[in-house]
């Protein structure tokens, strides 16, 4: 199976991971990984169906990732699902 793959700086190759999911049952909407994405891929959204509205991040423009998972990084509950995708 091969992957989409790019090359760093030093010409190392590099295999970017795609957000593939964001496990809403443990985002805090912090609000961390919405900083860290460089290109808007994710916004905030609410549940207001009742009198506890849950708030929390949605992969709202997936098209947009580049794969550099710094919104992983930034994620203190570990939300976020990558995967590399195949070429």
């Amino acid at each position: 199976m091969a992957y989409i793959t790019g090359v760093t700086k030093g010409g190392g190759k590099w295999t970017p991971e795609y957000v593939m999911d964001v496990d809403n049952s443990k985002c805090i909407a912090c609000g961390r990984c919405y900083k860290a994405c460089s290109f808007s891929c994710l916004s905030l959204h609410e549940d207001d169906d009742d009198d506890s509205a849950k708030r929390y991040m949605v992969l709202e423009n997936d098209d947009a990732c580049v794969g550099c998972k710094a919104c992983a990084v930034a994620c203190p509950k570990k939300c976020f699902t990558h995967a590399p995708m195949e070429a």
